[in-house]
């Protein structure tokens, strides 16, 4: 059984393009709403989730959360094929933190992988907000994925990077 977000379609929550921009526990300047320290966000929930949920071909979404999960998914994937030739935490860090930034696609541009996940934007506004939460969310999950990818002393964690090599509903992404 697939593990899915355990963020309801809440009240209040913003959205563009169909997708919630749920709270994080980030510093990183953005969009995203403060969650509480304490408190688990979809990020961690991408993590946690992560090694399970990248063993199913088939993802029934139950939530607009969801699709953000997918979305975190297949990133964490392909931030993990990017670590692992990265025999160091400075290497990978170097890796992973300038996949955060670079090509953020929104819908309906050329190179969104997830056609027909997200709607397409209403105005410029709306797919900017999308543009720079993406950008947000990706740059906090790789921060995190740092931190389980390598053990304390800086180097690689087989049991993470071993991953590298799953396709997540059978789709590997070609990075560029």
């Amino acid at each position: 059984m697939v593990y899915h977000s355990t963020f309801a379609d809440e009240e209040g929550i913003t959205k563009a393009c169909g997708c919630p921009l749920l709270p994080l526990k980030s510093r990183k300047k953005g969009p995203a709403p403060v969650s509480e320290q304490g408190k688990t966000d979809i990020v961690d929930e991408a993590i946690t989730f992560f090694r399970c949920n990248v063993f199913f071909r088939n993802f029934d979404i139950k939530g607009p959360a969801d699709k953000l999960l997918i979305y975190l998914t297949f990133y964490i994937n392909l931030s993990l094929r990017k670590l692992e030739g990265c025999r160091t935490l400075a290497e990978g860090s170097k890796a992973i933190l300038n996949l955060g930034v670079e090509n953020v696609t929104i819908p309906g541009e050329s190179g969104f992988p997830f056609t027909g996940l997200f709607s397409l934007p209403q105005s410029q506004q709306e797919a900017e907000l999308l543009r720079d939460y993406l950008k947000q969310i990706r740059e906090e999950t790789s921060g995190r994925l740092l931190g389980v990818a390598y053990r304390p002393n800086g180097t690689p964690n087989k049991w993470w990077l071993a991953f590298a090599k799953r396709k997540f509903m059978n789709i590997a992404l070609l990075d560029k």
